[in-house]
């Protein structure tokens, strides 16, 4: 994967202006003795995820080819904003998701015109090393190693900066990589004294290992509430980029993420998905240092049900 030029974001700005919103910058309505936490609303977008920043940035690249059918692999956020923008587009949109993909994230795809495939999580961790998968019609559109989707992503780090210039580190959730390296591909360009941190699961952590032994390598991998991050391992072609962009990954357990997400909600009336509130959970046990810290609270697509567990002291299993 090529390095993001800052002039690149800088164009997806003006890009997806009429799709996806510039969310708010506020602070957490809770005490810190490490300073003070800001929470970057991705929750907020059209389909309540960041990701339709890179998916109509990914698409709007794509208009002089003159497609008629696309499809992604994603867990459900990614392809909502493909779905949603190839709608708008008049284009046919297939997904493939691995089969533990929440019924909610699905629904929402089909809601927005998407033909969603369940696939075995093997099968689909496969087309996102691979990019393809036989008997699909139209352009593969990667939700991670895509150029044109990371630079849409970065424009999250060009509003952090554009709001908080003052900011010392920012608290990513890892997922693929792609939103870690377009946001600190955005503000490194501009600041580069500011920490990017990467936010992982206990139960998922393959950045943490990759950073640790110098390499991409198989880790353990257990499906949790917390879907939306956490893999087998970091992605080969997105280690370069991750290497020299991330200082550093901060695992958090599945108790403190549960304990994030309910404290969102109560302090700041923030619904946040499990991988988004996984940044508030490293900001608040010190994992980040001390100073002006964002959490990207990358989207707030969870079930009922699941919520409910955790609005009620429970782990959701």
């Amino acid at each position: 994967m090529r390095a993001i030029a800052l002039q690149e974001i800088v164009d997806a700005q003006e890009t997806i202006k009429e799709y996806a919103f510039r969310t708010p910058l506020i602070p957490l309505y809770c005490e810190s003795q490490w300073g003070k936490i800001y929470l970057k609303l991705e929750n907020l977008q059209p389909t309540g995820s960041f990701k339709v920043r890179g998916a109509s940035n990914a698409l709007a690249a794509l208009k002089s080819e003159k497609l008629t059918d696309v499809y992604t692999a994603s867990a459900g956020n990614f392809a909502q904003g493909l779905a949603r923008n190839s709608r708008i587009l008049g284009l046919n949109c297939s997904v493939l998701v691995p089969d533990h993909a929440p019924d909610v994230k699905t629904a929402a795809i089909e809601r927005y015109g998407g033909k969603v495939i369940r696939v075995p999580y093997d099968i689909w961790w496969n087309i996102i090393i691979n990019h393809s998968h036989p008997g699909m019609e139209g352009k593969l559109i990667h939700p991670v190693a895509e150029p044109s989707v990371i630079a849409g992503n970065g424009t999250i780090g060009l509003e952090i900066l554009e709001d908080l210039p003052d900011v010392d580190a920012v608290i990513v959730p890892y997922g693929g990589g792609g939103l870690i390296t377009g946001i600190s591909s955005a503000i490194k360009s501009k600041k580069a004294n500011v920490k990017i941190f990467a936010a992982e699961v206990e139960t998922a952590a393959p950045l943490s290992k990759a950073l640790e032994v110098g390499e991409p390598v198989e880790c353990e991998y257990k499906p949790s509430f917390v879907d939306c991050i956490g893999s087998r391992s970091v992605l080969n072609e997105m280690w370069p980029s991750v290497k020299k962009l991330v200082d550093s990954s901060l695992v958090v357990t599945l108790k403190q993420v549960a304990d994030s997400m309910k404290l969102l909600a109560e302090r700041n009336h923030v619904i946040a998905e499990g991988g988004a509130a996984a940044p508030v959970s490293a900001a608040l046990n010190g994992s980040a240092g001390k100073g002006n810290i964002v959490c990207v609270i990358s989207g707030g697509n969870i079930d009922k049900e699941t919520f409910s567990q955790i609005l009620n002291n429970s782990i959701p299993t």
